[in-house]
């Protein structure tokens, strides 16, 4: 991946946890609404998040793929230092591992696999987030008294805005290191 895929992947996180962020801000604007457009109580909405990526080129896919890292308990040379030569180890006979062969082909050439972002794939609606209060002075209440009120608890709203800001934080800290980056890279290549 690119750098400029790195803005990619982190603007699709910045856009799905600003929708997350606001359909938690209407769940709790909304905590008592007992009467909506279609005529019921406000129902709790959830955003539902997707990978994407392209068919098989998910993260777990990428690994697979790869095979064993150079020095990892499936590679056959484990064990052995990387790229050390004989001279190195103080004449000791060490085997060649191939890093060297697999860094190289990290640089120029190589095919750069598309790695897509996060995207949202649905707002749902909670149709059983529904309390019942009695309360028959309420304009809304049935004829038993009773008044339907959406089922929102206020502190796990607060928890899902924490989350979708840190993240959100997070992904502005990613953005703001990959710009660095793009002008740390013109800058050695003015130099």
């Amino acid at each position: 991946m690119n750098l400029l895929g790195l803005l990619n992947v982190s603007g699709s996180a910045l856009e799905a946890e600003r929708i997350r962020a606001e359909v938690v801000a209407a769940n709790m604007a909304n905590a008592n609404t007992t009467r909506t457009a279609s005529g019921g109580p406000y129902l709790r909405k959830e955003v539902v998040f997707a990978s994407d990526a392209p068919d098989g080129n998910s993260f777990a896919a990428q690994m697979m793929s790869q095979g064993p890292a150079p020095g990892s308990m499936a590679d056959a040379n484990f064990g052995a230092l990387p790229d050390a030569t004989s001279d190195e180890m103080g004449g000791m006979d060490v085997p060649d591992t191939g890093a060297s062969a697999v860094a190289a082909g990290f640089g120029s050439g190589m095919a750069q696999p598309e790695v897509g972002g996060v995207r949202v794939a649905a707002v749902v609606t909670d149709k059983n987030a529904v309390l019942k209060r009695y309360d028959p002075t309420n304009p809304d209440a049935d004829k038993q008294g009773y008044v339907s009120y959406p089922d929102i608890n206020p502190i796990t709203e607060m928890v899902d805005l924490m989350s979708a800001t840190r993240s959100y934080g997070l992904n502005t800290s990613a953005v703001e290191a990959t710009k660095t980056m793009i002008s740390d890279s013109i800058d050695i290549l003015k130099a």
